[in-house]
């Protein structure tokens, strides 16, 4: 295992830290390698031969409330975009916060609308993800008494009971439960499955070619080991932006440039045409 990560050139990056950011400072987060060559299965295989481009973490550490809205500040958006908005909240609601308290979601839950928009608006989509965090707030501290008792039950609770409570919850989607799950809980088995994973797992025949995210993800976490889940999903997701691209996968430029070239199917992905398709689309033909 290398200790850092190379870009698609083969430049190396700067080392990643001891602890990752989505441990938090708590706890977790930490270096964990696992073995590559004893997959059982190809999908195992494919987890196993990123774990040899890029750094294998492990998660868990992360307050669970502020896991929940730095999700809903990510959804149809980048990191580059929700990182600054969640930063720009803990700054503003935060313990520390000029408008904080001794908890987050009581500041959250008492917030003027429009001032944490405004806050957030970098992440886009602000006037929305501003009353959903309110809503989930006000939930949070009428049913748990507040951020503690919230990340209390998702770090201990029965992993069905918490993703399904985190379902029930508005806004809050199979991606963004199984996140909280994965970066606040530390759950091993935990795959979740953003645009990346979805595209990449059908397109390498991981996954039915038609299978929707949940289809997706339930193939991935029957075919992955637990505590290889949760690195698989951000590795997949390094690897979509680096090598397998939505409009132009690495291999039709050069069948060699892809480190996962041998365990591909190149479902909907034509070298010899240059064609792009969706994988349901052509698996449809």
């Amino acid at each position: 295992m290398s200790d850092g990560a190379a870009d698609a050139d083969g430049t190396d990056r700067d080392p990643e830290p001891a602890e990752n950011i989505s441990g938090g400072a708590a706890g977790g987060g930490e270096a964990a390698a696992f073995e590559p060559g004893d997959a059982d299965t190809r999908a195992e295989a494919v987890v196993d031969r990123l774990g040899d481009i890029y750094w294998q973490k492990a998660y868990g550490g992360r307050d669970g409330f502020e896991c929940l809205v730095r999700t809903v500040l990510s959804q149809n958006t980048s990191d580059v975009a929700s990182q600054p908005a969640h930063d720009a909240l803990m700054d503003r609601y935060g313990r520390d916060g000029e408008a904080g308290g001794a908890d987050l979601a009581e500041s959250l839950a008492a917030a003027d609308q429009q001032r944490l928009a405004k806050t957030i608006s970098s992440a886009g989509l602000y006037n929305q993800k501003s009353e959903r965090i309110i809503a989930l707030a006000e939930r949070v501290c009428e049913e748990y008494g507040g951020s503690d008792g919230f990340d209390e039950f998702v770090e201990t609770g029965d992993p069905s009971d918490v993703r399904e409570t985190l379902l029930d919850m508005n806004g809050v989607g199979p991606k963004t439960a199984d996140c909280v799950l994965l970066f606040s809980g530390g759950r091993g088995g935990v795959f979740p499955v953003d645009t990346h994973v979805h595209r990449i797992a059908r397109r390498m025949g991981l996954a039915p070619a038609g299978a929707d995210h949940e289809g997706v993800r339930e193939a991935l976490e029957a075919a992955v080991s637990d505590e290889k889940c949760g690195f698989g999903h951000t590795a997949t997701i390094q690897f979509g932006r680096e090598y397998c691209s939505a409009r132009k996968p690495a291999c039709l430029d050069d069948p060699e440039a892809c480190p996962l070239a041998d365990l591909c199917d190149q479902v909907g992905v034509s070298p010899a045409t240059g064609e792009v398709v969706d994988p349901a689309e052509a698996a449809g033909d």
